[in-house]
Formats: structure tokens, sequence, C-alpha cells
């Protein structure tokens, strides 16, 4: 009809006039949109409320913006960085300064409140704990190995990574062995910092743990080297304390060196809470602690000139009150409870040719002791090199045992890379590892209650 009252043609420019504004109409309707989405809603989010502030945010920039602009999105300026390696620990690291209580200087250095009947304690907690016995199999006593380190980052990149190769060593020996492990970061008392901070932890863990018959402290810079040694603990049932050192050397030359503290055993009771008691008044830092370092280099043979430190203090104490504590320590030279590294390292492949674990001494040493390194620290006594390099091999002269288990070894004791040295089976629980440690005799096993 429409075409017989207007012409075709006429209707057709109608139509086509209509579509373009269809058109002209949806386009303006998403750049409305876009707009709305990149400027933001109006204060109510209504049509007209859009289109105001839409117009007032194009022409508040004036002719220098152009409208492409509009579209862009703002992205917000980024000032903390994603790289490790510069960051500043130390923005994190904030210590909490003045809440440390003062100790009157007048008052002699005390662990804790004085304990005088923990054998009867901890003998009545043991027979209401019958779960929790302090032998857990025939002449194998419930042992916690203590070690830890400070609660800050090591002072140098690389030596939180052999703190971590060096506890990782230590769960390593303790799984095989039945040995419950403890690793600490806390400082207990900020008086006994250095050599002396395990001694508040020590106390603290035997009193807290009556299960535990033996507490053996180890350094961090320790590491088991013969996983498949068992300490000979039926050798120690009339002993209390269990350290690597020479009677003579103590008793009669009174050396400094002739025992170490680095790694020793001591049993759960009122005689260790007593010779902690003993041992502790040499350890707070300051004026206390210079002094009786003067007096530990005047007494005992070829000690430097330093602060007092817990294992000439040791020394001290058992040569000038040998009567008191002489007969319930046990000086172990039979092997290795702490094998000074430096006579021992560079004779590994010897060992390796020659001798196999389970020894326990210099053919094959329970546990090498990195005395001196301090890969944790700015400097050491003996050279960085020397001494990581010694690390790496001690680390994996141990971690050996531990793959040949599984049916690998390291390729050298200088590679961090492994090689098989078995082959698989279709048959794995017929495979026996060569040293017995998947399932040791020795492991410590709960016996059934009858």
């Amino acid at each position: 009809m429409l075409e017989r009252c207007l012409g075709r043609r006429r209707v057709r420019q109608i139509q086509r006039t209509c579509r373009q504004g269809t058109i002209t109409f949806l386009c303006f309707f998403l750049t409305v949109v876009m707009l709305r989405g990149t400027i933001g809603a109006g204060k109510f989010g209504t049509p007209e409320q859009d289109f105001n502030e839409i117009r007032e945010h194009l022409y508040s920039r004036g002719r220098r913006v152009e409208p492409h602009r509009v579209l862009e999105e703002a992205q917000p300026e980024n000032t903390e960085s994603n790289n490790y390696a510069t960051f500043d620990i130390s923005k994190i690291l904030v210590d909490e300064g003045g809440d440390d209580e003062k100790r009157d200087p007048n008052t002699p250095y005390s662990l804790g409140p004085k304990i005088s009947d923990w054998d009867e304690q901890r003998a009545e907690w043991l027979k209401n704990n019958s779960d929790y016995p302090n032998f857990i199999g025939p002449n194998k006593p419930r042992v916690l190995l203590v070690t830890g380190s400070s609660p800050k980052p090591c002072e140098n990149p690389v030596g939180d990574h052999y703190l971590l190769k060096s506890i990782k060593n230590k769960i390593d020996y303790c799984r095989i062995h039945g040995i419950e492990i403890f690793y600490n970061m806390a400082l207990l008392d900020a008086e006994m910092a250095g050599f002396w901070a395990k001694l508040p932890l020590i106390r603290k863990l035997l009193l807290s743990h009556p299960e535990i018959e033996f507490l053996w402290w180890m350094d961090s810079d320790a590491m088991f080297t013969d996983m498949a040694f068992e300490v000979p603990w039926e050798r120690y049932k009339d002993y209390n304390f269990v350290m690597h050192g020479w009677n003579e050397m103590v008793y009669d030359e009174k050396n400094w060196i002739g025992l170490n503290t680095g790694s020793f055993l001591l049993r759960n009771g009122q005689w260790a809470l007593d010779i902690l008691d003993a041992w502790a008044p040499m350890g707070p830092k300051g004026k206390i602690r210079d002094d009786a370092g003067k007096i530990l280099t005047r007494e005992l043979k070829g000690r430097p000139v330093f602060e007092a430190d817990d294992q000439s203090a040791m020394v001290y104490l058992l040569a000038t009150q040998r009567d008191k504590w002489g007969d319930k320590v046990y000086l172990e030279n039979a092997y290795y409870l702490h094998g000074y590294w430096g006579i021992l390292v560079d004779r590994y492949e010897e060992m390796i040719d020659n001798y196999h674990p389970g020894l326990g001494d210099h053919r094959w040493p329970l546990v090498t002791h990195f005395v001196g390194c301090k890969p944790c620290g700015k400097f050491g006594d003996y050279p960085v090199e020397r001494c990581l390099r010694q690390m790496d091999r001690a680390y994996n002269f141990g971690d050996n045992q531990i793959l040949q288990m599984y049916g690998f070894t390291h390729k050298s004791l200088a590679s961090r890379r492994v090689k098989r040295v078995r082959n698989e089976s279709s048959n794995p629980l017929e495979v026996k590892d060569e040293l017995g440690l998947l399932h040791p005799s020795f492991k410590a096993i709960k016996l059934p209650t009858s």
C-alpha cells in the first residue's frame, strides 16, 4: 500500500534510513556502556546521571585529551619488587626491643626455680602414663635429638642452605633409629645467647618431656656420616652424661679440648638438673661471661683468651669437682660421637674403599663436626671454600647411605647429581638394601603391653 501511495523508490529510501538509524542507536548505546564501565556509574546509576557524568568527565579534560585515551584503563603504579635477590629482608624482620626483663646483677643467675624432687615427680608421671614409656624396647631408651639455629636468617646467602642440609641429615638418621627430633629457633633466655643458648632449652625439654630417657644435643654444624651405627645404649646404663672425650685430658691435663659439647647425651633426671644448675652460672653475657673467660683461660691448658664458653666451663667443672660429677660422666672415644672434620673429610674415599658403615669410629665416623667453619656467619676460622666444599662431601657421604636404600647414589662426593646403582625389579619386596636400613632391627618399636 505504501508503494502505491509513495512509490517504490521512496519506500526503499525510508527503509534504508530506518536501518541506518538503528545501527547508529546501537553504536551510541554500546559507547555509553563502555564509558560507564570505564569511568564509573553515576551516583545512583541512572542513565541521565551517567550521561551527565560522562559529559562532565570528557569536557573537564579540554582539548588536550584525545577521545581514545578515555577508554584506556589506568594502571596503578607498582612500587613493590618481585625480585627476592634484591629485597631487603630487614623490612620484615622486626625485633621488638625493651621487653626483656632486667635481672638484678647482684643475684646469682639461675635457669629456673630450684627443683629437688624431679626423680619422684617423673616416676609418678611415668606410672600414670604407661602409654609413654621411657624405654621402648630392650635396652632401647626413648631419645629426643635436639638441635637448632638462630631465629634470624644466616648472615651470608648460602648459610641457610647448609642448615637445611644439616637438618635433613639429622632427620634421616633419627627416622632410621627411631629417635624423636626437636628443632629450635627461639632464644629462650636473652642472657644465654651464643654458646650457652642450649642450656635453657635442654632444661625446659627435660621437664616438659618426662617420657624422654636421653636427650641428645647436636650442634647445627654437625652431621651424621654413619647412618648404620646404633649408639651402644647398654654401655651407659650406669651413666647420666656421655660426651666425646678423654679422661686423662680432662682430669689430669685440664685441657680445654679434652671433651666436646657439640654432641652429647644427657639422661633425664635430678642429676641432669643439678649439673645444668652448676654449669650455667658462667653463661650470662656481659661482665659475668667475660670474667669467667679469664678464669678459664688461666686454669685450662691451651685455651685462648675469649669469653666463657660452655665446653671450657664443662672441662673446668669436671676437673675441679670430679668427686661430685665424675662417677656419672662417660667420656666416649671408642667411636665418634663427635668427629673433628679436619682429620676425617679427606679420608672419605679411603673409608669407602676399605671399610663399611656401622663402625662409627675413625674407619667410618658416626658424626663429622665442622667446628670453626661457621657457615651461617660472615666469618669463620677456616677458608670458606674449604669449609663449604667439605660440608658438601660430608653430606653426600651420609646421604649415599640413604639413597642406596632406594637404589641410587651420588655420582661423586662432590656432586649433587645421582645415578642408579640397582635395576628396578618386578618383585620390589624381595630386594634387600645393602645396609639393612629400610627395616633395621635396632629401630625403636613399642612393645605390646600384656
